[in-house]
């Protein structure tokens, strides 16, 4: 029967009910349910929505539905804001249609609504949130509950029900007779047939075709070719009406084992999964009902879809007759609702705003912390400090006022200025002095190599401090090092210095300009300046990068000035002349005349303080450190006549200045002072005051070794024993001191060379004393004495705090050892008496220093110490290993990080001490350690001979093991080239596999491109025809940042479109900020619409604000849109505001935005 022709018109704020459909079907269902269809009526130009107006009962209902082709919760959230702008006095709405059921509970045909279930509301969208690692992910933000209004209504037909059933079948009875032509499809028919598979037994297409689409609107195969033996046998039973949880999403899901894990991640409470009612459940009062099509599996198709959207509608029409209209008219309208929500939005933004800053703040300096916890980057400042202590007023503004560093210090692109001098000339001073002038431009980033701290040496070192300082002076650099710390497994491996080396260069294309000041290159390493220079160069020279100002001071090596002549630009060489610091010299000699308390005896005598000046000052020859040490020397004339005569002998030159200090130390000090000056000479470290005052009171000559009665009462008098040459300067805090007390050091780093150089003026006493077997057989012989002293009753902690010098003898005393066991017999009885000591004082040393545990990422946790035989292994004495062994030691006890003394010995390259023991009987084969065997640990650490000779002894060269799980992967994670291409030369399996996968893989994920190339070069022809269908590796040196890797397997036929654990490669590059990698891939052909775990390509660089990326993807024709996430609404949330603009440029879909989200946002 037709409706009647003449439809009643009612005015719009008359509508108070919005019915939202998803599909045409749905509409068309509920279009049925109406008891009576009302005239249209007229919207504005900007509402695209078709309207079906009429009503139910006494209740006037709006339905919309959704365009077509346009189905989940973004375009459902945009069509309710206009239906609820449109139609003012909506008071709540129904979300009804069709829906996946999640069995075994809910069947085809069933319905069910949205209703609360525990603490989760009635809907959940379930792909709000983020992925966590190792694959799990965690839903963010809550969905708002049904209104209370509706949820009464629920509870009223829920007992009606109970009591006398439902009245879907007469509704749809009704609808069947109204509207005959429907009833074919949307009534329940015999020929529907509700058949559940198996969730292991995949839907089974017909060969002809493909019937896996995601378009709902799409035609879709039935299960004619799948086995029925799959289906699950149930009885048969009525409709039922269910109450509970809905899943909705932006995608489609067709695949029964996501359905399931879905279902248990959220409690098991998951009855339907849907794709429109998250949209609109925050800003659209309403109740969600679904009638059942699918089991949303694999074997998904339309056949009840029709009938599912009949039982929907007629169950909506149920709730409404439930519902008073006088209840409806006191709620206030959905407009009405959303404005006071804006309102409280508002008056809460600034508050919100500065808390989440606030918290972002935290957040952000705890990873900072976190971060520099891992880089672990030494503390230039102390140098810095330092140097502005023993600054005098206005030294250095020759240098400030000159042209050289006024024209570095302003040129508009990367300059370049080295400072050199003599020895002694105040170049750390004048860093100090200009490191303080550019305080006030940002970032200025500093570094003082420094010959007293092997962790001030090194290149890699040199760049973790600045890296550090450049964090917490621009954040927006943060983000680079962030991706690198994620990389290297969030700490859990240390960065390469190639690594380091790229992400300083990316983080400093952060900032405009940047002003980098490096004292002292000639006091690092050899290999460190050879690499700083290298890489100052590369800097310089970047096209990339005009915002970098350097300055570098140093001595006239030649080696330095080689390559710096190799620079751009060397007009900035600056040499630190005699004549140039003159005044300043003249001005520090004036100042330690008139203010030393060591001259202040002639205070009184203006004659002889000019005197001190003018000879001191002339002979000084640039030197301040010259004349520092002749007025430390002037100090101990206590009458004119000596005075006179110290000032007409006055050394000229530092060696023989250092020669008459040495020569100046009273007899009953010369042994200290010597003590003191090896230590200091030799030490891989400075000694604290307090070390080395318990160092000089050790006698290895008495019945008892130390006493600490024999200390010396004041600590400060220490440097009475050689004043001139050592310094006292604050201590940096680590691992070994938490307090910041005071080191000794000695005072210059000539100091260092003379006692080195062996040019004593023919003192064959200090001579022999400075030699360094005969000063490390001293050192090895004062700490085992202390150890052997010590009470081995008390804890760690009691004779750390007692015994200051404990802690420094139990870690130094077998390297010092290790150089001289050989050639004293004197020391050779200390090492044997301290490992038969039945006091136990090899276990005492062993509980305050356990030094394999340093070496390694894995601990010996058994319990006490390792056998002395491993110990001494370990610290290369062949002596005490010799005497062990003849003691009765089992040369294959366990124990340790690296399992047996063999594999101790190994893993240090001590090939004397593995020959030994693998005559004595070591087991060449034996599983040990963290490595897995002596040939492993061997590999990892790159010593050749120790390979070669296992090796020659019948190591398995494919043993299985250890955390790299084999020999090649140890060495190919390491970067051996030539470890990797010896043990492939023996035998080695080239395709074994270790933590990255196979050997190829972990150089790929180490960045190895050597070794990689080795490798592929090593007949893998597997690897070779799988890299061409779909190179994993690829993906992972993408992610990584591999330039030259990923540069050499596209070379070797790589697929560039290839996918693996980091997703698609151009995905894995755009995650990670790699432009240059992006910038490869794209240039060879890979799919710019790559997507890995978070989504896209381009949503990933939008989200994480890589500018140059996004640009590079969009130049490539890059997908706006991946399965509903918007790369703009990245932007938009990170606000990230270029970006933002770049997108808007190239037509970004702005659909469901307004004008406020951008402000919000932003």
């Amino acid at each position: 029967m037709a409706m009647a022709a003449q439809r009643v018109t009612k005015e719009h704020k008359e509508y108070t009910v919005g019915w939202v459909c998803a599909l045409p079907k749905e509409l068309t269902a509920a279009t049925a349910m109406l008891d009576e269809r009302h005239a249209n009526l007229p919207k504005s130009g900007n509402d695209p929505n078709i309207y079906t107006l009429g009503s139910i009962g006494r209740h006037n209902v709006v339905i919309t539905c959704l365009p077509k082709g346009r189905i989940s919760t973004i375009p459902a959230a945009t069509t309710v804001t206009r239906l609820v702008n449109t139609f003012p006095s909506v008071k709540f709405g129904l979300m009804v249609g069709i829906g996946g059921g999640v069995p075994p509970e809910v069947r085809l045909g069933d319905v069910v609504v949205s209703t609360p279930a525990g603490q989760l509301p009635g809907v959940v969208q379930w792909d709000l949130g983020k992925a966590k690692e190792g694959g799990s992910f965690e839903r963010t933000g809550t969905l708002n509950n049904p209104p209370d209004l509706l949820l009464t209504a629920l509870a009223r037909l829920e007992a009606e029900h109970e009591l006398g059933g439902s009245q879907i079948d007469e509704h749809l009875d009704q609808m069947g007779r109204r509207y005959p032509k429907l009833a074919s499809k949307y009534l329940r028919l015999d020929s529907l047939k509700d058949e559940l598979f198996r969730p292991d037994y995949n839907h089974v297409n017909d060969s002809s075709g493909d019937a896996d689409n995601n378009d709902r609107e799409d035609g879709e195969e039935g299960c004619q070719f799948c086995d029925r033996a799959n289906i699950v046998n149930r009885k048969p039973r009525e409709m039922r009406i269910h109450y509970g949880l809905i899943a909705s999403g932006n995608q489609v899901i067709r695949d029964a084992s996501f359905r399931d894990r879905l279902n248990r991640d959220l409690g098991g409470r998951v009855l339907c999964i849907e794709m429109e009612a998250a949209g609109i459940m925050n800003n659209f009062p309403c109740l969600v009902i679904r009638g059942i099509c699918d089991y949303a599996d694999s074997h998904k198709n339309k056949d009840w879809q029709e009938h599912a959207a009949a039982v929907a509608a007629a169950f909506a029409k149920e709730v409404m007759g439930y519902l008073q209209p006088e209840e409806v008219e006191v709620e206030k309208s959905v407009k009405d609702l959303l404005a006071e929500v804006d309102q409280k939005v508002n008056e809460m933004r600034t508050k919100v705003q500065d808390t989440c800053d606030n918290v972002d703040r935290l957040r952000s300096d705890q990873r900072q912390t976190e971060i520099n916890r891992w880089l672990s980057p030494p503390d230039p400042s102390t140098n810095n400090n330092e140097a502005l202590r023993r600054r005098h007023e206005g030294s250095g503004r020759w240098f400030l006022r000159g042209e050289a560093f006024n024209e570095w210090k302003k040129k508009r692109q990367n300059s370049f200025l080295w400072l050199h001098g003599i020895p002694g000339c105040g170049k750390t001073i004048l860093s100090s002095i200009v490191i303080e002038s550019l305080s006030s431009h940002q970032p200025l980033l500093y570094f003082y190599f420094d010959f007293t701290d092997p962790n001030k040496q090194t290149f890699g070192k040199m760049l973790c401090a600045l890296i550090s300082q450049l964090c917490y002076q621009c954040a927006a650099a943060l983000p680079q090092l962030d991706q690198l710390f994620s990389s290297c497994k969030s700490g859990y491996e240390q960065p390469t210095s190639q690594q380091l080396r790229e992400v300083f260069s990316r983080m400093i294309e952060q900032v405009e300009e940047i002003w980098i000041v490096l004292d002292a290159l000639d006091e690092s390493s050899v290999e460190g300046r050879k690499e700083v220079l290298i890489w100052m160069k590369d800097i310089l020279v970047s096209p990339e990068r005009r915002n970098v100002h350097l300055l570098m001071t140093s001595r006239l090596e030649t080696d330095i000035e080689s390559r710096i002549m190799e620079f751009p630009d060397t007009r900035y060489v600056v040499p630190i002349q005699s004549d140039s610091i003159t005044d300043d010299i003249s001005a520090y000699v004036h100042w330690r005349v008139k203010e030393d308390d060591s001259l202040k005896r002639w205070r009184s005598y203006p004659e002889v303080q000019n005197e001190i000046e003018n000879v001191v000052g002339g002979q000084a020859n640039g030197m301040f450190r010259l004349a520092a040490c002749q007025l430390d020397a002037l100090g101990n004339c206590l009458d004119y006549r000596k005075l006179q005569e110290a000032l007409a002998s006055l050394p000229t030159t530092l060696h023989k200045i250092y020669a008459r200090i040495l020569h100046d130390i009273p007899n009953a000090y010369r042994q200290n002072a010597i003590k003191i000056l090896q230590f200091l000479t030799y030490s891989e470290r400075p000694l604290r005051i307090e070390e080395a005052v318990d160092a000089i009171a050790v006698d290895t000559e008495g019945d008892r070794y130390f006493d600490p009665k024999y200390r010396m009462p004041d600590h400060k008098e220490i440097f009475y024993y050689c004043s001139s040459l050592v310094v006292a300067v604050p201590k940096e805090e680590n691992s070994e001191a938490a307090d910041r007390s005071t080191e000794l050091q000695l005072a210059h780093l000539s100091v260092k060379e003379y006692l080195l150089s062996a040019r004593y003026d023919d003192d064959d006493d200090i001579m022999e004393n400075f030699r360094e077997v005969e000063a490390k057989a001293s050192m090895a012989r004062i700490c085992l004495a202390y150890l052997l002293d010590l009470d081995v009753e008390l804890s760690n902690e009691v004779l750390t705090e007692n015994f200051p010098f404990a802690r420094y003898c139990a870690r130094y005393w077998i390297a010092f050892a290790a150089v001289a066991e050989s050639t004293d017999k004197s020391l050779e009885g200390f090492v044997q008496k301290f490992f038969c000591c039945d006091r136990g004082t090899y276990r005492n040393c062993y509980n305050l220093w356990r030094p394999d545990e340093s070496s390694s990422s894995s601990v010996w946790t058994g319990d006490g110490a390792v056998s002395a035989l491993y110990y001494t292994s370990f610290g290369g004495l062949t002596n005490a290993v010799k005497y062990l062994l003849t003691q009765g030691a089992n040369v294959d006890t366990q124990g340790g990080c690296h399992g047996n003394a063999l594999g101790a010995a190994s893993y240090q390259g001590h090939d004397r001490i593995v020959e030994l023991l693998l005559s004595r009987g070591a087991d060449v084969n034996a599983h040990c350690g963290y490595h897995g065997s002596a040939l492993g640990a061997a590999s990892h650490q790159g010593h050749g001979k120790t390979v070669e000779l296992l090796l020659s002894r019948g190591a398995d060269v494919n043993a299985q093991g250890g955390f790299h799980r084999s020999a090649l992967g140890a060495a190919s994670y390491q970067g051996h080239g030539k470890i990797v291409e010896l043990l492939l030369s023996r035998g080695a399996d080239v395709n074994s596999y270790g933590i990255h996968g196979s050997a190829l893989g972990t150089a790929v994920h180490r960045g190895h491109d050597k070794v990689v190339e080795l490798l592929l070069d090593s007949g893998a022809d597997l690897i070779l025809q799988d890299m061409r269908k779909n190179c994993a590796e690829l993906s992972a040196a993408s992610h990584q940042g591999h330039y030259k890797v990923v540069e050499l397997l596209l070379s070797r036929g790589a697929n560039v479109n290839s996918h693996g654990a980091y997703g698609g490669v151009v995905y894995a590059a755009a995650d990670n900020g790699h432009d240059k990698i992006v910038e490869l891939l794209l240039r060879k052909g890979a799919n710019p619409n790559s997507f890995g775990l978070y989504g896209s390509a381009l949503w990933g660089a939008s989200d994480r604000g890589y500018y140059k990326i996004v640009e590079m993807l969009l130049s490539k024709g890059a997908s706006m849109e991946f399965h509903g996430s918007k790369p703009l609404d990245a932007a938009l949330n990170r606000g990230h505001s270029k970006i933002v603009k770049l997108l808007l440029s190239n037509s970004a879909d702005v659909t469901g935005l307004s004008m406020n989200d951008f402000k919000i946002r932003e």
